[in-house]
């Protein structure tokens, strides 16, 4: 059994060894607020947890949860919380049940600041989280309503991959309600993340339902944001494009 703040602290001490600060400072372009980072990869990160963990396999998913709250909780580096949901990747399908979905809103709310460290969560954490868990997907939607804008991005980023996703033998499909009732419900947010997270997620949804999310344009393109309406239509057939975007088309 491992010590959970050892081990903490030795991963915090592998990703500090392996910091670039001038690739810290080429990072900054990709944020529109300065982050703290150490100028670590993503690839990288994540290779830090992949290599801790193969001489510890028979850890127990349990303590991997123990062990990323630990990270979270003591990071001052931007790549620090990419390394705590690292932790989990492996064990995420699983090894974990609802609990950690509880805790994936607790760290949107306290720990998650900018857009990279919202996705990296939804994409690599809680994607293959619900390829085990399908029936959980719903619970996301609760997210809309939290007064962090990272937890409100991440209600719809954390199911883009599921608007239309084989597992295993049968194929699973977003129920269109979900996605338009997010959308509506984020269109006027404050937070330009908000608005393009669910411009992404109707972008998404376009390739498998292109008539349904046109008519959802059509009703509220008089509402909806530019930034939102520009991700939505950013894939569609070129001639449907053009019904919603030239004057007097709509």
């Amino acid at each position: 059994m491992i010590s959970v703040p050892a081990a903490a602290d030795e991963l915090a001490k592998a990703l500090a060894a392996r910091a670039d600060p001038d690739f810290a400072v080429r990072m900054q372009r990709y944020f529109p607020h300065e982050i703290r980072a150490l100028g670590v990869g993503n690839a990288a990160v994540a290779g830090i947890a992949t290599d801790y963990f193969r001489e510890r396999r028979d850890t127990p998913a349990a303590t991997r949860l123990l062990l990323a709250e630990q990270v979270l909780a003591h990071a001052g580096y931007h790549e620090e919380v990419l390394l705590g949901f690292a932790v989990l990747h492996k064990v995420a399908r699983t090894g974990l049940g609802g609990e950690l979905l509880d805790r994936c809103e607790h760290w949107l709310e306290t720990y998650v600041s900018n857009w990279a460290q919202c996705d990296d969560m939804c994409l690599k954490l809680l994607y293959p989280f619900f390829l085990g868990h399908l029936e959980l997907i719903p619970q996301t939607r609760r997210w809309a309503g939290s007064a962090s804008p990272w937890a409100r991005r991440a209600a719809n980023v954390a199911v883009v991959k599921f608007v239309r996703r084989k597992v295993g033998r049968t194929v699973f499909e977003l129920p269109l309600s979900h996605v338009f009732d997010n959308c509506v419900r984020l269109m006027h947010d404050d937070d330009a993340y908000v608005r393009k997270g669910s411009g992404w997620l109707l972008k998404v949804t376009a390739e498998a339902h292109p008539d349904e999310v046109a008519e959802f344009l059509r009703t509220w393109h008089t509402d909806m944001p530019r930034d939102t309406f520009r991700y939505a239509v950013e894939k569609m057939e070129p001639r449907l494009r053009r019904s919603l975007t030239e004057p007097g088309q709509r």
